[in-house]
């Protein structure tokens, strides 16, 4: 190789965000604070790996698919720990790790099979809520860090409430986790999307394959 990716500034920082997930989730079951330290410090660091990136010039696929598995995985292991805590929910965390996991992987996929230079690359033919979901910033990032915020929520109040709310009698992460309730069964809903848009994209594929190799053996 001319150049080695491996070493990219946005690529370390990947790796970085990978040592602080571990460590948090080492720290899970019994030091909240630690591990959600290095929890919200990793999920920092992905803010400035895509702005490096483009800085730099430094944008790779390996480096975006380095952040997908982050992400995934991070969340993945969170909602284990969940799962743990709350034993009487554990089927709902398991539905939202399966459709978060599948979602985007056939969603990455049928991307790759379509010749898209990224998974956020929606055209005007497509699916207009995903449309609004990957060009809209705000949009995004309110589903991304809500539904990281509710689960993370979920994860602080089996420790503390957090401070009280005056007037409410709430704590603080229970209120929040409240409000990102609903944020997070969006979320949920649009990872299944993407499993049946990315479905239907591979299903043509198929069909315009098999269109050609028939064609092809008549000649």
């Amino acid at each position: 190789m001319d150049e080695n990716i491996f070493v990219f500034v946005p690529n370390i920082i990947g790796y970085t965000r990978i040592i602080l997930a571990l460590i948090s989730c080492y720290f899970m079951p019994t030091d909240y604070v630690t591990a959600t330290s290095c929890y919200i410090l990793s999920a920092f660091l992905d803010v400035f790996d895509g702005y490096a990136a483009r800085w730099l010039n430094q944008s790779t696929k390996f480096g975006a698919m380095l952040d997908q598995l982050t992400d995934r995985c991070t969340t993945m292991c969170l909602l284990v720990v969940l799962s743990y805590f709350y034993p009487a929910y554990i089927f709902w965390f398991q539905l939202s790790m399966a459709l978060d996991i599948a979602g985007h992987w056939i969603h990455l996929h049928a991307t790759v099979m379509q010749g898209k230079t990224s998974h956020k690359f929606i055209d005007a033919s497509e699916n207009p809520l995903m449309r609004l979901y990957y060009t809209s910033k705000p949009v995004l990032f309110t589903m991304c860090a809500g539904n990281e915020l509710f689960y993370s929520m979920l994860y602080l109040v089996y420790f503390t409430e957090g401070p009280r709310i005056p007037l409410i009698g709430v704590g603080l992460f229970r209120l929040t986790a409240l409000i990102s309730f609903p944020i997070a069964i969006v979320k949920s809903a649009i990872s299944g999307l993407h499993m049946v848009l990315a479905s239907y994209n591979l299903a043509i594929i198929d069909v315009a394959e098999r269109k050609k190799l028939k064609l092809a053996k008549k000649e």
